[in-house]
This record gives C-alpha cells, sequence and structure tokens, in this order.
C-alpha cells in the first residue's frame, strides 16, 4: 500500500505540470484545446531521441518544452488567423503532432533504458516538489503582471479587453503556446521517468488534465491564482492516489484506467452541481420559514 501511495505521489507531481497546462487553457482562456494529446508525446519524443542522440537531459527537456510552445503557438494561429473554431483548431494540430512526432522518433517507441537523465542520479520524488513548486511560484508572478492580466482578462471578456487596445490574438497565441510547453515539459520528464517515450502515451491526456483541474477545484477551491493553481497541483496527486486505491480492487484491471478515468470526470463535474442544489434548496426553505414567521412577529408587536 505505501509503495502504491509513494508511486501515485511521484506520477502526481510528474502529471502536475500538465495539469497547469490545462488549466490555463481550460480556466483561464476558457479554451477547448485537443493539442495536449499531440504536445504531450511530442515532449516525450523530443526529449528521448536527443537523449539517446548524446545531448545532455538538460537541453533535451528545454528543446521538448520548446518543442511544446511552438505546438500550441501554431494551434494559435490556426484558430486566430485562420478563423477556424478553437476546438477544430485543436484537433486538427493534434492529428497533424501524429505524424510529427512519429517523424521526430522514427519509430513508435524510443527506449531510454541504460541513458542518463534527470533521474539517473536523484529520485523524481526529490526533483520534482523542487521543480513544481518553482514552476507554481513562476506562474503567480506571470498572471500578476500587465501581460497575465491581460491574458485572464481575454478569457473572461475578449471584447472588454479589445476596447482597452489589448490584441486579444496574441494573448490567446501566447496562453496556447505556454499550455502546450508545459505540457511537453511533462511529457519529457514522464518519458525520462518511465524510460521510453511512446506514439500513443499522449492519448487521454487532456481528460487527466481536466480531471486534476477539477477535482482540486472541487477539494481545495479556486478563490485566487495563488489557490487555483495549487489546487491543479493537488488534484493531480489526488487524483493519482484514488486511481492507485481503485486499481487495488480485486476486480479492476490496469486495462480499466481509463473507465476509472472517465467515472472521476463525471464525479468532480456532477459533485459542485448537487452540492449547489441542495445549498439552494437549503437557502429556499430557510427565507420560506423565515417568511412564515415574519406575520406573527408583526402581531406580536402589535398587541404591545
Amino acid at each position: 500500500m505505501l509503495n502504491s501511495l509513494l508511486g501515485a505521489l511521484e506520477s502526481g507531481l510528474l502529471y502536475a505540470l500538465m495539469a497547469l497546462g490545462v488549466y490555463i487553457t481550460f480556466r483561464i482562456l476558457d479554451f477547448p484545446d485537443l493539442t495536449v494529446d499531440g504536445s504531450f508525446t511530442t515532449g516525450g519524443a523530443i526529449a528521448a531521441v536527443m537523449i539517446t542522440g548524446g545531448s545532455s537531459p538538460w537541453i533535451a527537456t528545454i528543446a521538448a518544452f520548446l518543442g511544446g510552445l511552438a505546438a500550441g503557438a501554431i494551434t494559435g494561429l490556426i484558430h486566430t488567423k485562420g478563423r477556424i473554431n478553437g476546438l477544430l483548431s485543436g484537433i486538427l494540430m493534434m492529428i497533424a503532432l501524429y505524424s510529427i512526432n512519429m517523424r521526430i522518433m522514427g519509430k513508435p517507441n524510443v527506449g531510454l533504458l541504460g541513458e542518463t537523465t534527470l533521474f539517473s542520479s536523484v529520485s523524481p520524488l526529490v526533483f520534482m516538489p523542487i521543480v513544481v513548486i518553482a514552476i507554481k511560484l513562476l506562474l503567480d508572478l506571470f498572471f500578476r503582471t500587465e501581460l497575465g492580466l491581460a491574458l485572464r482578462a481575454t478569457g473572461d471578456n475578449k471584447r472588454m479587453i479589445r476596447s482597452f487596445g489589448a490584441n486579444t490574438d496574441y494573448t490567446i497565441i501566447l496562453g496556447l503556446s505556454l499550455s502546450n510547453g508545459l505540457v511537453a515539459l511533462s511529457g519529457a520528464l514522464i518519458a525520462q521517468q518511465s524510460g521510453f517515450a511512446d506514439i500513443s502515451s499522449g492519448i487521454g491526456m487532456i481528460v487527466i488534465g481536466l480531471a486534476s483541474v477539477i477535482i482540486g477545484e472541487a477539494i481545495f477551491g479556486a478563490r485566487t491564482v495563488f489557490w487555483a493553481t495549487l489546487a491543479a497541483v493537488l488534484g493531480s496527486i489526488v487524483y493519482r492516489v484514488v486511481v492507485a486505491l481503485a486499481l487495488r480492487i480485486d476486480w479492476l484491471e490496469q486495462t480499466d484506467l481509463k473507465v476509472i478515468t472517465a467515472v472521476i470526470v463525471i464525479i468532480a463535474l456532477v459533485l459542485p452541481t448537487v452540492q449547489r442544489n441542495m445549498k439552494q434548496k437549503s437557502t429556499a426553505r430557510r427565507r420560506a420559514a423565515e417568511i412564515a414567521q415574519t406575520p406573527g412577529q408583526k402581531s406580536v408587536g402589535g398587541g404591545f
């Protein structure tokens, strides 16, 4: 059990960067970006190929991040300059990235066993908390800058931010680039931790990212940007813990992971609505009781 929980914590920290990337598009920009499924694999592919080619794992990881930035920027250009629907833009880029990733890797799977990676001399449980906290705090600082505020305002009200002279096309491209850069960075780190990069590793990543963000917000709240980014990180860990515990049930198998993910997302989406409805009904009953008591209180006052 302890090993399962430690493994879940390790995976949660590795996927936390992807959750932060999904948070930027899903919550900040309100953009349904499916590029994530492709850019995650792009990060792993670039890192694996460069490391097996003799490059430093640090340089390979940075290159993976830049590859994700480029993928997100292209999605943004397709949407803003090509005037193509956001959802369709992400789908088109995701499809294109499958072929691009195959070109990068040259084969469906690239192994890293025996190669020097970022985790060759340090455990992910030691390395990843430092990386995740640093990136989370940098994001918090960025969202407080003028450019970061413009990015947040773009997702809230494009017309309003345009009236102040801001270029929403630029902020959308920037947001998508930053998001997919973090997703690709997560893919590169996971490839190095697992010892291989696979062409199908990115399938379903958008759902996992959404699950992490939604679970985090449902449990920890998202009152401010600081709490929202923290919720995304903690949500990624909670999601992995829930999956690890679910897989310990005898009749569930590793192949049921997608079903477990779908169920977790459904519960995370439905639960806040149920809680909101219960709160509204409770408030309505309380107000009805107060109104029912009001006439009696007035008659008592009149007696005096």
